[in-house]
């Protein structure tokens, strides 16, 4: 990112020429569709999960720096706060055992980059919210020594001019201000890519919108949120506010937030890329020497350096992806909606739903886009992170008429779309053992309505009715979760509560 990273500060030329060049990458873009220069479907995917580092005591470490040292991997990677990890799985081709290949993969990377944290005292947890995290771990100064979050904190707070405001009302209310961006890093996500061609690229990307409710409602995992039980998924609203660059009168006004769901579906990946452009202020306005249109006109192929960039900026639950393998360009699917964990299987688990499901909707002849509002698909998701694993929502009607009807999540996902996501499987080839494996654990699921919310609830409330204060029951909840989360077995078999003394 150059000298303007260590400057920290941009000037108005610097944004006009971004702008110029923004549209440039536009125009880049869209003659490769026109020339049909993207990469043929290779069908291949990958994921990304986001981690927190935790004390033996359950709370939060700021130490991501050295466990990262002493991980020394390049799959491990810093992010936004100095308790978080990320870590990166090569990308892999949809088949065969691959299901089984990912989770040996995650088992064994996970376990030694928590050995290695363990050598200072700290261990690694999937979840989506850490639930001890307070008001005071979530300040700029616990923002990773990284340039680029440093510098992106600046631009947001500078574009929003004020404090952020955080207002979430859930089973119980947090009302809060922060003076820094410090809150995202608490959502710690798992990130799913699909790599798809261009004409593909609409069909994938309406569908994993319309299945982004039945994905949270499965699979939520952030309860809590600084003391305070919330929605049974928080991330959505919490990132949403923590990166609001609009103050209440731009709120008030319609200008669009940074995070989104989204407005309408769409008929390419460009409308996307249009879209960022079209709504969203570059926060980061650093420009690239190449110039796109002059680099085509020789034949070759651009980075697109500042549309990625500034793609970046812009925070779908589902978000467009422009890159580069071997001097080809592709485009990927980023599915952003699930919070990370319980466990391995989980994860895994919730992968194969989501890319079962995707391909056999993107495939359907009666596209369930067609049939249903976007303004419900919506407001399904917010239905989904406020009662997860009880949430109902609104699906059209089966059979060959139309209309939607309002359905239990659980029987929803059950009934509708595990048979759709088995199909899914086997038209990507994935081993049918595998197939049922993990479909069996998001149907097992919905059977004792148990995902990693209702579990993180269930058991603070067993502490608390055991006399333990809020902040003591939220720690003894967190190191029970971790306990368990390294034992392995997927969470709807987690037993509630806490084991007696033997």
């Amino acid at each position: 990112m150059g000298e303007k990273v260590v400057a920290g500060g941009f000037d108005l030329s610097d944004r006009q020429r971004y702008r110029r060049k923004l549209q440039q990458c536009l125009e880049g873009l869209g003659r490769l569709l026109e020339e049909k220069r993207f990469d043929r479907p290779k069908n291949l995917m990958g994921l990304e999960i986001e981690l927190n580092l935790a004390g033996p005591d359950g709370t939060p470490k700021m130490m991501n720096a050295e466990v990262l040292e002493r991980i020394a991997s390049r799959d491990f990677q810093t992010e936004l706060g100095m308790f978080n990890l990320e870590v990166n799985i090569v990308p892999h081709r949809l088949g065969g055992r691959v299901l089984d290949q990912l989770a040996e993969e995650l088992r064994t990377g996970l376990a030694y980059a928590h050995r290695k944290a363990n050598e200072v005292d700290a261990g690694i947890v999937m979840i989506g919210i850490l639930p001890t995290l307070g008001r005071n771990d979530l300040v700029s100064a616990n923002l990773s020594d990284v340039d680029r979050y440093q510098l992106l904190n600046d631009q947001i707070v500078a574009a929003r001019g004020e404090d952020f405001m955080l207002d979430i009302g859930g089973v119980e209310r947090l009302t809060c201000s922060f003076a820094s961006i410090a809150p995202e890093a608490a959502c710690t996500s798992v990130q799913l890519h699909l790599q798809v061609t261009p004409a593909r690229f609409a069909d994938v990307w309406n569908a994993a919108q319309a299945v982004a409710a039945a994905q949270i409602a499965v699979g939520a995992n952030s309860p809590f949120l600084f003391g305070r039980e919330l929605w049974r998924e928080s991330r959505p609203p919490l990132f949403q506010q923590a990166t609001d660059t609009r103050p209440p009168e731009l709120q008030a006004q319609g200008v669009r937030p940074r995070t989104w769901f989204g407005e309408r579906w769409v008929g390419s990946a460009y409308e996307l890329f249009e879209e960022n452009l079209r709504y969203f202020p570059a926060l980061l306005p650093i420009c690239d020497e190449e110039d796109p249109l002059l680099v085509l006109d020789d034949g070759g192929v651009p980075r697109l350096q500042e549309l990625v960039l500034h793609n970046g900026t812009v925070y779908r639950w589902n978000r467009p992806v422009y890159g580069l393998a071997d001097g080809v360009p592709h485009l990927r699917v980023e599915n952003r909606v699930l919070p990370a964990g319980p466990t391995v299987t989980d994860v895994v688990a919730n992968a194969a739903f989501y890319y079962g499901l995707v391909r056999a909707l993107a495939e359907d002849a009666r596209p369930v886009w067609t049939r249903l509002p976007f303004e419900v698909a919506a407001a399904n998701f917010d239905a989904a992170c406020r009662h997860g694993i009880d949430a109902e929502l609104v699906w059209p009607k089966p059979g060959r008429g139309s209309g939607t009807t309002r359905v239990p999540a659980v029987k929803l996902v059950r009934d509708e779309l595990l048979p759709l996501a088995a199909a899914g499987l086997d038209a990507w080839g994935i081993e049918p053992t595998d197939r049922d494996l993990y479909l069996g654990v998001i149907e097992q699921r919905c059977r004792r309505r148990v995902n990693g919310a209702s579990w993180q609830v269930d058991t603070y409330h067993r502490a608390l009715d055991a006399g333990l204060e809020r902040e003591a029951a939220l720690a003894a909840t967190t190191r029970r979760y971790c306990e368990l989360m390294h034992e392995g077995e997927p969470v709807h078999t987690w037993p509630v509560g806490f084991p007696t003394p033997g």
